[in-house]
């Protein structure tokens, strides 16, 4: 039987939701004899496969690079789970929103104002979005998995029951950190 195709995103975020990811411990072992992992930062793949069965995308969409690789993730995967509160709902990342004021003026303040030492806004980065998107105001999501991060034992679970062809329920019986 083939092994369900397996692929993590690391959009605008801490990375904690991948290091939730890798406490699952002893239990990522059963997880690797269920799935191949096609894509993610931990694999150091460069380019998005086709014929992904599962995404799990942490962190919100805080540039046009990660806007456009969202939208080909959607279009290549089959289930698409926003993992983590900043993919659910933009959280800290999205505190750049109540600034309304521009990207060019959010790059100044983080890079000139706010700093004693090089000062200068960074050329070669990513063009900043506008504001700042939680996934499903990009695209359709199929799934959530709310926690900041959320805990191993969720998103193993969550996995597991996809993995088993059903919808989790989250009712609540997770402890969120």
């Amino acid at each position: 039987m083939a092994k369900v195709r397996l692929a993590t995103v690391w959009l605008s975020g801490c990375s904690g939701c991948h290091m939730s990811f890798l406490d699952q411990d002893e239990k990522l072992l059963e997880l690797a004899d269920k799935v191949e992992l096609v894509h993610s930062p931990i694999a150091d793949i460069k380019d998005f496969p086709e014929n992904v069965d599962i995404t799990l995308v942490e962190g919100a969409v805080g540039n046009e690079e990660q806007l456009e690789l969202l939208k080909k993730i959607r279009r290549r995967t089959r289930i698409l789970i926003a993992f983590g509160d900043c993919a659910v709902n933009g959280n800290v990342t999205a505190l750049r929103n109540i600034l309304n004021e521009g990207r060019e003026n959010v790059l100044k303040r983080a890079y000139v104002e706010n700093t004693m030492f090089n000062q200068g806004v960074p050329t070669q980065i990513p063009r900043l979005t506008e504001r700042v998107f939680a996934l499903n105001e990009v695209v359709k999501v199929d799934f959530y998995i709310p926690g900041c991060p959320p805990p191993a034992s969720l998103i193993n679970y969550v996995l597991n029951e996809f993995l088993d062809g059903r919808i989790p329920v989250l009712d609540g019986k997770f402890k969120y950190g």
